[in-house]
């Protein structure tokens, strides 16, 4: 099934504990349909050498809701322009 939701998309979570909070997709997991939205499903995880870590957990794909499509701008970067310079 092909996801409307693409990585930078904004969302807002239409149910749940975090229901109401709207962040950017920072990665889909298409064959699991899951994402995972920044901000929202907030989970620690303590590691001996970093210490406790924050990251957002894997949502279900039913329970966002589409706001903004990124933009094809933000999406692709462009090289910039080279000035022609005039030689004699």
């Amino acid at each position: 099934m092909k996801l409307k939701i693409k990585k930078g998309d904004t969302v807002e979570v239409i149910a749940g504990s975090d229901k109401g909070k709207k962040g950017a997709v920072l990665e889909i997991n298409a064959a699991k349909m899951k994402i995972r939205v920044q901000g929202a499903r907030v989970q620690t995880h303590f590691d001996k050498k970093e210490g406790v870590l924050k990251k957002e957990g894997l949502l279900d794909y039913s329970n966002v809701k589409l706001l903004e499509k990124a933009t094809a701008a933000a999406k692709t970067k462009k090289p910039a322009k080279k000035a022609a310079s005039k030689s004699k």
